[in-house]
C-alpha cells in the first residue's frame, strides 16, 4: 500500500504570532515547490495557533503540540480539546519525548490523550522513542514497543486516523541521528506493534514519521526507506526556506 509521505514542523517554544504571519508569508510565495502529492501540517505554540489557521496556506494543516486528556477541569496551564476544536486543528502531537521527561508523562497518560484526541476528531501524532541509555544498554526495540503498544491501547482501529512518530530521544537537537537503514529497522518494528494493536490492514495504512536532527541535508536519505512515511521536525521547521526546502528533497523522493 502506498501511504502519502508527510512533512510536519513541531515549532516547540518558538515564535510570536508576528513570527508566524511572517513565516506564511514566505511560504505562500513558494507554494509551487510544495508537491500535491504530500501532506503538510505546523504545530505552532498554543498562543499562535487561532493566526496560523488564518494565514497559513490551506495546504498547510495546523496542529497542536500537546492536550489535556480531559474536555474540562481544574487544571492550570492545559488546553483542552474543545478550545482547539474552536481554533480547527487537524493533529494534535503527543507523548514527545519532551513532554515524558519534563512534565513527566506517562505511557498511560499519553494512552488517554490518544483517545481523547481521536473523540475531538483530532489526528494524534503519537511519539515513541529511546534515550541514549535505553539505546546503549540494547532497550531500543522494547521501550518504543511499549510506548507504541500502550500508546494504541483505547486507539480506534483505522489507520488513517492516527501517526506515529519515532523520534530516538539522543537525536532530538543533538546534530546526532541514526543511519536511515538503522531508523528504518526500528520504525519496521513500529510497525508490527501497529499490527498487533489495529490489524494489518489498518497497520499498512498507519504513516510512520521519523524525528530527530532532520534538516534539508539528510531528510531524503529517511524518507527514502520503505517503512519511514514522512518527518517531524523540530528546529528546521522553523525557517520557511528550510522547510520549503525539506518538502522539495522529500517531494523529489516520492516522485521516484
Amino acid at each position: 500500500m502506498t501511504r502519502r509521505k508527510m512533512l510536519v514542523g513541531n515549532w516547540k517554544m518558538y515564535k510570536t504570532i508576528a513570527e508566524t504571519r511572517s513565516f506564511a508569508e514566505v511560504l505562500g510565495r513558494n507554494l509551487g515547490k510544495l508537491s500535491a502529492e504530500m501532506d503538510f501540517a505546523v504545530c505552532p505554540p498554543f498562543t499562535a495557533l487561532q493566526v496560523a489557521k488564518v494565514v497559513l496556506p490551506t495546504q498547510v494543516a495546523v496542529g497542536a503540540q500537546n492536550m489535556h486528556q480531559s474536555k474540562n477541569g481544574a487544571f492550570t496551564g492545559e488546553v483542552a480539546a474543545p478550545m482547539l476544536q474552536e481554533i480547527g486543528v487537524k493533529y494534535v502531537v503527543l507523548g514527545h519525548s519532551e513532554r515524558r521527561q519534563m512534565f513527566a508523562e506517562t505511557d498511560e497518560a499519553v494512552r488517554d490523550k490518544v483517545e481523547a484526541a481521536q473523540e475531538a476528531g483530532f489526528i494524534p501524532i503519537l511519539c515513541v522513542g529511546e534515550n541514549d541509555a535505553e539505546r546503549n544498554s540494547g532497550e531500543t526495540m522494547t521501550v518504543v514497543a511499549r510506548q507504541t503498544q500502550i500508546g494504541l491501547e483505547k486507539a480506534r482501529p483505522d489507520g488513517d486516523a492516527i501517526v506515529i512518530a519515532y523520534e530516538p530521544v539522543w537525536a532530538i537537537g543533538t546534530g546526532k541521528t541514526p543511519s536511515p537503514k538503522d531508523a528504518e529497522k526500528v520504525i519496521a518494528a513500529i510497525r508490527e506493534v501497529v499490527v498487533v494493536a489495529l490489524g494489518e490492514t489498518e497497520a499498512a495504512k498507519t504513516r510512520i514519521l521519523y524525528g530527530g536532527s532532520v534538516k534539508p541535508a539528510n531528510i531524503a536519505e529517511f524518507v527514502a526507506e520503505k517503512d519511514i512515511d514522512g518527518a517531524l521536525v523540530g528546529g528546521a521547521s522553523l525557517d520557511p526556506e528550510s522547510f520549503v526546502a525539506m518538502a522539495e528533497a522529500m517531494g523529489q523522493v516520492s516522485g521516484r
